[in-house]
């Protein structure tokens, strides 16, 4: 360091010794809360950033899935308030109806006790007291990843606002015509008691049986059917067989009844292009109050259906003696008096399937004919595919739009209702005449009216979470500059259930005077869709439970820090496509942080600092080259960035950062510290900027690290911010490019070479490097010297090994003195492996250049440069020869 550096105050000293996140992430994260850094304002002249954050559940904690969305809505948050925007990221809670209700009940029963002991009322108190003391856990696991969320309009489902504006959804629906209430076939919990959506359904793969069933005569000359299935108590709900219209086998029978083996009755046989008759026997029992698809077939041919299960999963209704049994229990007493009446026909056991089972209580789930609330879906649908087929919305990645359209093009009406007690109470209220009255915000229900039991299904609320958390149906500020928000960042797998859903409701009140007010364009929930892909671990696994394979994000946190953490996520997140992550990753993160961290201490400790650089002319090719870079790295980030390519982002920034400026031109810059102090000044300013602006590159993904070193590299308030990079503007010098590309191939092959010779890598051997003004490489002398390892010849210098280095504009040959160090059986044997591939080399281009055929049809500077590759092997192969006969006598 020169002298003149050494005068100023050392901005190193800021810093500690090393990098222990552990006593910095905290601490630095509530100073930027407290300081308003992420605090949004709808009164600032800003243009508008807003990200809602897609609401945990009340009931979770963090895990890694949600670590992915976070870091990514973080990173985008971050890099738009550094360019100028006004920036909304709006966190906020899911009141997660089954899984709170499941929690407090479970609370309940330790002392006995069931929520109907206490009633609805008092029993959503003690939600709402398990809320306040409980709830909201991942809240805090947020602050220690450093999301940077403006906790000042921190949202709940069932906040006063946003109940207010689930209970206007509704009815503007329900007065549309677009809420009704009709008995259909939903998924059933028998132990929760309530229907569930299809997101809350696991399908596994269980040992069941297949026992194939003997319907109709016993008497083989008579009218009779084999039917198949893994679910013998659903027969007891029969009401048709069913066989394709075009079975021979069957057309004789269609139209006739059978005799029903358990209930006595005689069911018709119908048909339906449904049955497949390649399949078993071509005939399937039909149960449309216990099977969606015989469900939509009953509906075809107007059949019954009777329900034969209660809410808690027994026989019931059914008349015969297996009413009052478990579903389980009465599928083997069937299945048993079956066999002795010589009915079954046949069984496969055991017989692995697909069961679909709750994924809150474990059970496998029964699809049940109910009286449940529906939103008619087809034109909210279609409405959602033309946002996205107008351009209006744009999924990233567009690969999957298909999947997009194939969803909301053939959607199914939504059931809403739950049979629950915590949630959204359904606002319909029934007179003692069988009035139905649908109550809004504003309005009170008449007196001796009752309010339906129901709550509505969490997605209802979390469908309006882009516009409810701004305010809406009221007109607020924030409406009216962070709506529509600009990006929805989430997983592919749940494309269908939320964001449909957001998408359906946000088009439904596209047109509506609180959102569209001062603004021209549509009002669509988001601009952006960016679907990312599911966390597996390092071996390419779904991360679950049962393999054992997850990983807790705090624990990654804690031990790596949450700048590690969250870069491992960055670096390998991708639009649409699923990102491996273990030990390794993590730990390569943390060895890159533990570099930026020592390079900029080694920088800053050399006296770097960023400032107005110094005249273009005046810098060396080596300043030149990083600058240059720098644009390059800018530009690249910038584009990747706004296509949501965060892996080629940060990929990119970890080769510059890593590969370019610590491993080489920080090597570079300690030869410039020690020549005048003209120069040392120069590459100060000019280290000190392309640290600056790589501190910045990196804030978004790694925000603790590189506020530290920011802050003692520039004395400035906070990285938060500060301005994001630009490119310069100047234009790029291919020389100095050229040269330092030059430069560091040969310094690369000097040390490949060294290598190879055994010696240690601070070994210094005297050496001469010849044709350096040749190859334009003078000014890089020192440079090669220090780099690799190499000292001026003395007077007594006699070359044992030399070195033709080919590079862009010519061959340096390096000579070197490594009498009593050089590794002579190894010499031999890296000049026999050169000698094998320039041997190799002068036979194929002297074989073409023998080749008439080839010659008569190459063109002639093809042909010219053949001839300067071979004429250069010939040179090679004698000059390998010679080093080798050289070496005969050693």
């Amino acid at each position: 360091m020169t002298s003149a550096a050494s005068d100023k105050p050392n901005r190193a000293d800021a810093l500690p010794k090393s990098w222990d996140p552990s006593q910095v992430e905290s601490g630095m994260y509530e100073r930027w809360v407290a300081a308003g850094y992420f605090a949004a304002n709808p009164a600032s002249g800003k243009p508008p950033y807003s990200i809602v954050l897609p609401p945990p559940n009340v009931t979770g904690s963090l895990h890694m899935g949600h670590a992915l969305d976070h870091t990514l809505m973080d990173t985008l948050s971050r890099r738009k308030r550094m360019q100028g925007y006004e920036v909304l990221w709006l966190p906020g809670m899911d009141h997660a109806g089954i899984a709170t209700q499941t929690v407090v009940e479970k609370q309940l029963a330790v002392d006995g006790k069931t929520k109907e002991d206490f009633g609805r009322e008092l029993f959503i108190d003690k939600v709402w007291d398990w809320k306040r003391e409980s709830g909201g856990q991942i809240q805090g696991q947020m602050r220690h990843l450093g999301d940077g969320v403006d906790w000042s309009r921190d949202r709940f489902t069932m906040d006063e606002g946003l109940s207010r504006a689930v209970q206007t959804m509704f009815k503007r629906l329900y007065d549309a015509g677009l809420i009704y209430r009709a008995e259909r076939l939903v998924n059933w919990s028998p132990v929760l008691k309530t229907g569930i959506s299809d997101l809350e359904v696991d399908y596994k793969d269980v040992e069941g049986e297949l026992v194939s069933l003997r319907y109709g005569s016993l008497d083989d000359d008579e009218p009779h059917v084999i039917v198949a299935t893994t679910r013998v108590e659903t027969m007891l709900g029969d009401t048709a067989v069913a066989v394709h219209p075009d079975d021979e086998r069957y057309k004789s029978l269609i139209g006739t009844t059978l005799y029903h083996p358990i209930t006595g009755r005689q069911i018709p046989i119908v048909a339906d292009d449904y049955v497949d008759p390649e399949f078993g026997s071509g005939a399937v029992k039909i149960t449309p109050a216990h099977d969606p698809n015989d469900f939509e077939l009953g509906l075809r041919h107007n059949l019954p259906m009777p329900t034969i299960m209660d809410e808690t999963g027994k026989i019931a209704g059914s008349g015969t003696e297996f009413d009052g049994m478990d579903r389980f229990e009465a599928r083997e007493k069937i299945r048993m008096r079956l066999e002795s009446e010589g009915r079954v026909v046949a069984r496969k056991h055991p017989y692995v399937h697909s069961v679909g089972h709750s994924e809150r209580s474990g059970e496998p789930i029964e699809p049940r004919l109910s009286m449940q609330w529906w939103v008619k879906v087809e034109s909210l649908a279609k409405a959602a595919g033309d946002a996205v087929r107008n351009g209006d919305v744009r999924i990233h990645p567009a690969s999957q739009e298909p999947r997009w359209f194939e969803w909301v093009d053939n959607m199914h009406d939504w059931c809403i209702s739950r049979q629950l007690w915590w949630g959204h109470r359904i606002p319909i209220w029934y007179g003692p005449e069988g009035e139905v009255v649908c109550v809004g915000p504003d309005e009170q229900a008449p007196e001796g009216f009752v309010q339906d039991h129901d709550v509505l299904d969490t997605w209802f609320s979390s469908g309006l979470w882009p516009f409810s958390t701004m305010g809406w149906p009221e007109a607020t500020p924030e409406l009216r500059k962070f709506y529509p928000t600009s990006v929805l960042v989430t997983g592919y797998d749940i494309l269908f259930f939320w964001v449909a859903r957001m998408m359906m409701f946000g088009m439904y009140v596209s047109d509506d005077a609180v959102l569209t007010a001062g603004k021209t364009d549509k009002q669509v929930p988001f601009r952006d869709v960016f679907l990312h892909g599911l966390i597996r671990d390092q071996f390419g696994k779904k991360m679950s439970k049962s393999r054992g394979n997850g990983i807790d994000p705090l624990d990654w946190i804690t031990e790596y820090g949450a700048d590690a953490t969250r870069f491992t996520l960055a670096r390998g997140a991708q639009p649409g496509g699923d990102l491996s992550v273990g030990t390794p990753h993590v730990t390569a993160s943390r060895s890159f942080v533990t570099k930026l961290f020592n390079a900029t201490k080694f920088a800053l400790m050399n006296g770097a600092e960023p400032g107005e650089l110094p005249a273009r002319e005046t810098l060396t090719d080596a300043d030149r080259w990083i600058l240059d870079r720098l644009d390059e790295v800018v530009a690249e980030t910038d584009s990747t960035l706004d296509r949501y390519e965060f892996n080629k982002a940060f990929e990119g920034l970890y080769h510059f950062a890593w590969d370019e400026m610590c491993d080489w031109y920080l090597e570079l810059a300690k030869v410039q510290f020690t020549e005048s102090e003209e120069r040392a000044a120069a590459t100060r300013v000019v280290l000190g900027n392309v640290l600056d602006s790589l501190l910045r590159l990196l804030h978004p993904a790694i925000p603790f690290v590189t506020e530290s070193l920011w802050q003692a590299l520039t004395g400035g308030e906070s990285i938060v911010i500060s301005a994001w990079p630009t490119v310069s503007g100047v234009p790029a010098d291919p020389v100095s490019d050229r040269r330092i590309a030059d430069t560091q191939r040969l310094i690369t092959e000097i040390r490949r070479f060294r290598s190879d010779q055994g010696l240690a890598d601070k070994q210094k051997v005297a050496a001469k490097l010849l044709g350096l003004n040749d190859a334009d490489l003078a000014a890089q002398e020192a440079s090669v010297a220090n780099l690799a390892r190499l000292t001026e010849p003395g007077a007594d210098f006699s070359a044992t090994a030399s070195l033709e280095i080919r590079l862009s504009t010519g061959t340096v040959t390096v000579e070197l003195d490594t009498s009593g160090s050089i590794d002579l059986d190894a010499e031999r044997r890296r000049l026999a492996k050169d000698l094998a591939a320039a041997e190799k080399e002068l036979a194929q281009t002297t074989a073409k250049l023998g080749n008439e055929a080839f010659l008569a049809k190459a063109p002639e500077n093809v042909v010219d440069k053949i001839k300067g590759r071979r004429d250069v092997a010939a040179a090679e192969v004698d000059r390998i020869k010679a080093r080798l006969t050289e070496l005969e006598g050693k």
